[in-house]
């Protein structure tokens, strides 16, 4: 549908889809732990590597809610729209990143997407190039929270749109 003012023509938007739950609501220890869990697996992360990490797998998992609020969050901390833009097509855009930020979306993908069953050697031996073994279990926290919280907001269907940089940070 179409609203038509003065000589310009503009396009309504779909209205927005329900939320089908509000889980946190429901669930505010899991929420709560959850909240504790996401901290915990910060720590010690570069601040640009967790965002994009969090955009990719999101992407991947088609979370709406999660790719708005960090790429929102990225970009109030200073990343590059054409760096997120790209997130979605990193192979082919390799020169946006670096070697280890390619690593760690490598990784992403791989522990995101088990459809194998497993990750693959020679993802996780790339990542232990540019990771030392605490580094690297912190980016796998990050990746397995991100997945988590994308699991709650694709099955209930969180609305993106709302959000604000820092606003749970």
């Amino acid at each position: 549908m179409t609203t038509h003012t003065d000589d310009t023509t503009t396009a309504e938007h779909a209205s927005e889809l329900p939320v089908r739950l509000e889980w946190a609501k429901h669930a505010p220890e899991v929420y709560k732990a959850m909240i504790r869990l996401d901290t915990a697996a910060r720590r010690g992360v570069d601040p640009t590597l967790f965002e994009l990490v969090k955009i990719r797998a999101s992407q991947i998992n088609r979370c709406a809610l999660c790719i708005d609020m960090h790429s929102k969050d990225a970009l109030a901390a200073g990343e590059s729209v054409e760096r997120i833009i790209q997130l979605s097509a990193w192979e082919e855009s390799r020169h946006f990143y670096t070697e280890k930020e390619l690593a760690a979306l490598e990784l992403t993908e791989a522990v995101t997407v088990l459809t194998d069953g497993f990750v693959p050697d020679e993802v996780y031996e790339r990542a232990a190039e540019h990771f030392d073994e605490p580094e690297l279990a912190q980016l796998i926290a990050v990746i397995t929270v991100i997945n988590a919280w994308n699991r709650f907001g694709v099955t209930c269907r969180m609305t993106p749109g709302h959000y604000r940089p820092g606003q749970h940070g």
